[in-house]
């Protein structure tokens, strides 16, 4: 396939959040949409099971193990835990979803009643002063980070009152529970290093987690509009295919019509007028039928054709793309027996995005390389452009990476560009659905670039490639020689 390439990427993925990060470090910020996703009733539950936890704690330590506790002050905080749900529960409707403020409010007023608890029955020689971990983890889970620094801050403060200024545990007797110095300070620095870890750890995954959700969403949306697209194509041939020989027939009785009406100039000229308009119909179907595929008598074609077909939308957006099949010029004389392969949606939508990242960041030239043996089939796409660089190999097929660089020869229309990585991941995840296994490589190459053949067809990439390996049973319709159908010629398809 040679081709001065094409407009606008047709099959463009979904677009990713405005504040999608530009690498993995930057996923920490991605849940910054997210601190409108709590439900006021999840937080009531929480604080009924910590008030009924703290009621039963603090009875079982001073009527069963003999503590001396402050009985009137304890029952006055799980009353007001209480009270706060009581009037939540009053005043908002069961469904309710919290604001961000809000919810930070609730948070930070369920570290401050756990603290004041605490303060009161020991502090950090409690071994419930665990339980400050809990509302930071959930901040960093469900709200923005600036939220979730703000009340990691909070509950430090917190735990350093604890060290210093908490009431003694005493026994019935009058002895005291008090933690050695060492242990307090050692439970101090172990709480501030436990709640920066665990709430790090929880943005970390949470974060991974809903990124990945919308990206598959992305590649979700992307199938189906692919696969609209084929089912409408199939309709289309289908279509034609029924349709073909009545046309056929009106065009020949008109033409007919037309000849015995030599005498009849104005019937003769209706009958034309006929003929003329079942042949466009004709021609207009033909068209149709060319992007319908699902045909039963056409789901499987030649791995070339299939290629063509995936890489049409970015033939002419002002790159050359060179399609060589066990590298030869695809086209040039005799073309190798190609195996026939489904023509699955996603497979002709992931190697269309893998062509289109080659085509956004090429200099001039994108190479589809195929080549097959008895087991396996391998499709490399590759681009003379500036490459991934080596920070981002061990990233790519992720989304939201967005750091590789255009090309200085860019179009003035798109220079600075930089992609989200969404296509990419949408390729991935789609080609590896039909059984590929995906490698990226990097052959930027300065040498290579100074060396490069003037001839694009004899060049190798110099850029990013992208290879695509399956077992040829995974992926073939059925094992066979393309020229052995002549319904899969180019020509016909």
């Amino acid at each position: 396939m040679h081709a001065e390439p094409s407009s606008a990427a047709s099959a463009a993925p979904a677009a990713a959040p405005a504040d999608a990060p530009s690498d993995g470090g930057g996923l920490l910020a991605l849940a910054a949409a997210r601190g409108d996703w709590v439900r006021l009733r999840t937080l009531v539950a929480l604080r009924w099971m910590a008030a009924l936890g703290q009621a039963a704690a603090v009875l079982v330590a001073d009527l069963w193990l003999g503590v001396q506790l402050p009985i009137g002050a304890c029952a006055a905080l799980i009353a007001a835990s209480a009270c706060v749900n009581i009037v939540a529960q009053a005043v908002h409707p069961r469904n309710k979803r919290l604001t961000e403020r809000e919810t930070l409010l609730f948070l930070l007023f369920d570290l401050a009643q756990l603290g004041a608890l605490l303060m009161l029955t020991g502090g950090l020689s409690n071994p419930f002063a665990v339980l400050i971990l809990a509302p930071v983890v959930i901040s960093a889970t469900a709200l923005t980070l600036a939220s979730t620094i703000l009340l990691g801050a909070f509950a430090a403060g917190l735990v350093t009152l604890l060290a210093l200024g908490a009431r003694p545990l005493r026994l019935a007797d009058g002895a005291t529970l008090q933690s050695p110095p060492l242990i307090v300070a050692g439970s101090w620095v172990a709480l501030i290093v436990a709640m920066a870890f665990l709430a790090a750890y929880a943005r970390r995954v949470t974060a991974e987690n809903f990124a990945m959700s919308l990206a598959l969403s992305a590649t979700q949306e992307a199938l189906s509009r692919e696969q609209r697209l084929t089912a409408i194509g199939g309709l289309a041939a289908a279509a034609a295919h029924e349709l073909g020989t009545p046309l056929a027939t009106i065009k020949l009785a008109a033409s007919e019509l037309a000849r015995e009406l030599d005498d009849r100039p104005d019937l003769r000229e209706d009958a034309e007028l006929i003929r003329d308009q079942a042949e466009r119909c004709r021609q207009i179907l033909r068209e149709l039928a060319r992007g319908g595929k699902d045909d039963t008598h056409i789901r499987s074609a030649p791995v070339s054709a299939v290629i063509e077909e995936a890489a049409a939308p970015h033939a002419d957006r002002g790159k050359r793309l060179v399609l060589r099949l066990r590298g030869r010029p695809a086209g040039q004389g005799q073309d190798p027996a190609q195996p026939l392969v489904r023509r699955r949606p996603e497979l002709i939508h992931g190697l269309r995005n893998l062509v289109q990242n080659a085509v956004d960041f090429a200099a001039s030239t994108v190479w589809i390389d195929v080549d097959w043996d008895e087991e396996t089939l391998r499709i490399a796409v590759g681009d003379d452009g500036p490459g991934y660089g080596p920070e981002l190999l061990g990233r790519l097929g992720d989304p939201y990476v967005r750091r590789r660089a255009r090309p200085a020869a860019a179009p003035a229309g798109r220079a600075g560009y930089e992609g989200m990585g969404l296509g990419l991941f949408i390729a991935k995840t789609l080609l590896e659905r039909t059984g590929a296994r995906i490698h990226f490589a990097d052959a930027a190459d300065a040498e290579a670039r100074a060396q490069a053949p003037a001839d694009p067809e004899r060049g190798r990439p110099t850029g990013a490639v992208v290879t695509a390996t399956w077992r040829r049973a995974a992926l073939e319709a059925a094992r066979g020689r393309a020229e052995d159908n002549p319904r899969f010629g180019l020509n016909n398809i």
